[in-house]
């Protein structure tokens, strides 16, 4: 599902605690914003989550939430802005600093998540700190578990000056396969892939499968 979202390695695009709350207000400023709080736009985003019946989810850049509200009832948000983390906790949800995560040993613990989602943080990072990133919480998750990749295509990488990197399909192997991972499938979503050029809500999608 889009949304602005911060790695877990910065808060924000300039950084600080000032600068994470800004952002953090950013976004809940977007999110009821103009169309998105007169029509479903959404739906389709939700429906293509829970079609792939994740279980359990690590939500790794989970943001204010967005994604993880429509995760099992027992799945839990990871994210480095802390803005974001309480207002994903007003909101009812399960929601940690990546400090709080690492600290808790129920949480960290091997395979106590069914999934690990990784949406629209990618490309905010570097090659090797995505690697950094997927390793460090795949061992969270339990063999045989899926991790969904999602990024943005070209309309949707071009509207936001904190995007460094165009992860596309090849991107998404790559680190996929360099992280050890079985990959089951891709796909663009909602729409066709050329859609991508002018629809910036279209989605990359990789989903894969823990050995």
């Amino acid at each position: 599902m889009p949304e602005d979202r911060e790695p877990k390695q910065t808060g924000s695009p300039t950084g600080g605690a000032t600068a994470d709350a800004s952002y953090t207000e950013r976004l809940v400023t977007l999110e009821q914003s103009g169309i998105k709080r007169l029509l479903p736009t959404q739906a389709p985003y939700r429906w293509n989550l829970r079609r792939l019946n994740l279980g359990r989810v690590l939500d790794v850049g989970c943001g204010i939430g967005r994604n993880l509200q429509n995760c099992g009832p027992d799945s839990v948000g990871v994210d480095h802005n802390e803005a974001s983390v309480a207002t994903a906790r007003a909101r009812g949800l399960t929601a940690y600093t990546a400090a709080e995560f690492e600290a808790d040993p129920e949480l960290s613990r091997p395979g106590a998540f069914d999934s690990l989602l990784v949406a629209h943080v990618l490309e905010h990072l570097s090659p090797e700190t995505c690697k950094e990133l997927l390793t460090s919480y795949l061992p969270s998750i339990r063999s045989g578990g899926k991790v969904v990749l999602i990024t943005p295509q070209e309309a949707g990488y071009h509207s936001d000056p904190t995007h460094v990197r165009f992860v596309d399909f090849d991107g998404l192997r790559a680190l996929a396969e360099e992280a050890g991972l079985r990959i089951d499938r891709t796909y663009s979503f909602p729409l066709p892939e050329a859609a991508g050029k002018v629809f910036k809500y279209n989605e990359y999608v990789l989903v894969g499968l823990v050995p």
